[in-house]
C-alpha cells in the first residue's frame, strides 16, 4: 500500500529532526537521536509521563550532552589507543543484546528502526560500547578500588565527620489556625488543641500517638506518623527545646504554644553527643569513598581528553 503525501512528510520531518547535528567532537557528529536516547536514560520516566518537566529539562539536557560527548571522547581515546575487542566477546554481546527482545520480530522492528536494517551497524554500536566499557575499566574503575584499611584511615583521619551532635527524636501533632484568624477560628483552634492533647495522653507508644497524628495534625509530618527522626539540639525551636529537655522517652508533652498554633510533642528518644561506630558504617562508607573516587577519575579523564580534543555544541 502507497504511504499517503503527508504521512511521508512527517515521517521526513521526524528524520531530519532527530538526525539534526547537536555537537562534533573532532568532527565526528553527534545528533538529536543521540542526546535524547540519553536523556531517557538519565529520565526514563519521561516516557510514560508526557515528556521531560520543565523545570528539569534544561538540565537533563545539560548533562545528557556533556555524557554523550564524554562517550565520544573516551570511543576515540580507545582507538587511538588501538584497544580492541576479541570476536568471540564480541558476538557473546550481541547475542545478550538480543535476549533483550521477546520475539524475533521484535528484534528486526529494533534493527529497522534504530539500525536502518543494519546487523553490521549494531555489532559495530556495540562494539563502540565495549571499547568505552574497556577504557572506563582501564582508567576509572580499576583504579577506584578503596581498600579496607584507607577506609578505616579516611574514618581516623576525619573524627568531625562521624561525630554526632546531641539530637532528639519524637513525635509532633500540631495544630495550625488559618493565616490571619478570626477570633472564633483562633478559639475553634485552641478547643482542638485541648481535645488533641487529651487524645494524645491516652496513647500507649508510637503508633498510637502516630496514628492520631495521622488523623489531628495539621503539619506535614503527619504523613508520618508524625516523626521527626533525629533532630539536633540546636535546630529545634526554643519553645520546643525547654520542652522536650525536661522530658522522659515515651512522655507526652503539654500545650506548646508557638504564636497561634499549638504542638504537642511524645518523645522517642535523647541521644547524646558521641563518635558514630566504624564497625557499623564501614560498609556504607567504602561504597562512598570508592564512589567519590570513581566520580573524582571520571572528571579528570574528562578534563583531560577535553583539553586535548576539539568539541564543539551546535
Amino acid at each position: 500500500m502507497a504511504v499517503a503525501p503527508a504521512q511521508n512528510a512527517n515521517a521526513q520531518l521526524v528524520q531530519r529532526l532527530v538526525s539534526q547535528p547537536v555537537a562534533r567532537v573532532n568532527g565526528t557528529v553527534l545528533t538529536q537521536k543521540d542526546l535524547l536516547r540519553e536523556m531517557y536514560t538519565i529520565f526514563p520516566y519521561a516516557r510514560t509521563h508526557n515528556g521531560f518537566p520543565k523545570a528539569m529539562e534544561a538540565d537533563i539536557r545539560s548533562g545528557a550532552l556533556k555524557m554523550i560527548e564524554f562517550e565520544e571522547l573516551v570511543y576515540q581515546e580507545a582507538l587511538r589507543r588501538k584497544m580492541t575487542i576479541p570476536a568471540s566477546r564480541l558476538d557473546r554481546a550481541v547475542a545478550e543484546f538480543q535476549k533483550q527482545f521477546s520475539t524475533p520480530q521484535e528484534f528486526q522492528v529494533y534493527l529497522a528502526t534504530e539500525m536502518n536494517g543494519s546487523a553490521e551497524k549494531l555489532r559495530t554500536d556495540i562494539r563502540r560500547s565495549l571499547l568505552i566499557d574497556q577504557l572506563l575499566k582501564l582508567e576509572v574503575a580499576d583504579r577506584s578500588v578503596v581498600t579496607p584499611a584507607e577506609t578505616r584511615q579516611y574514618f581516623d583521619r576525619n573524627p568531625d565527620r562521624f561525630r554526632n551532635p546531641e539530637s532528639y527524636s519524637f513525635q509532633t501533632i500540631s495544630i495550625l489556625p488559618p493565616d490571619k484568624a478570626s477570633p472564633a477560628q483562633l478559639k475553634e483552634a485552641a478547643r482542638r488543641a485541648a481535645d488533641a492533647l487529651r487524645q494524645a495522653k491516652a496513647t500507649k507508644g508510637f503508633t498510637d500517638f502516630g496514628l492520631l497524628a495521622e488523623k489531628v495534625s495539621d503539619d506535614d509530618y503527619r504523613v508520618n506518623m508524625g516523626d521527626h527522626k533525629n533532630v539536633e539540639v540546636s535546630k529545634l525551636p526554643p519553645s520546643v527545646s525547654r520542652t522536650i529537655l525536661n522530658m522522659q522517652p515515651g512522655q507526652v508533652s503539654e500545650l506548646i504554644q508557638v504564636d497561634q498554633a499549638y504542638c504537642i510533642v511524645r518523645l522517642n528518644s535523647h541521644n547524646p553527643a558521641g563518635m558514630q561506630n566504624f564497625e557499623q558504617l564501614k560498609d556504607s562508607l567504602h561504597k562512598q569513598l570508592e564512589k567519590n573516587k570513581t566520580e573524582q577519575l571520571r572528571s579528570a579523564l574528562d578534563r583531560k581528553l577535553r583539553a586535548a580534543a576539539k568539541v564543539e555544541e551546535l
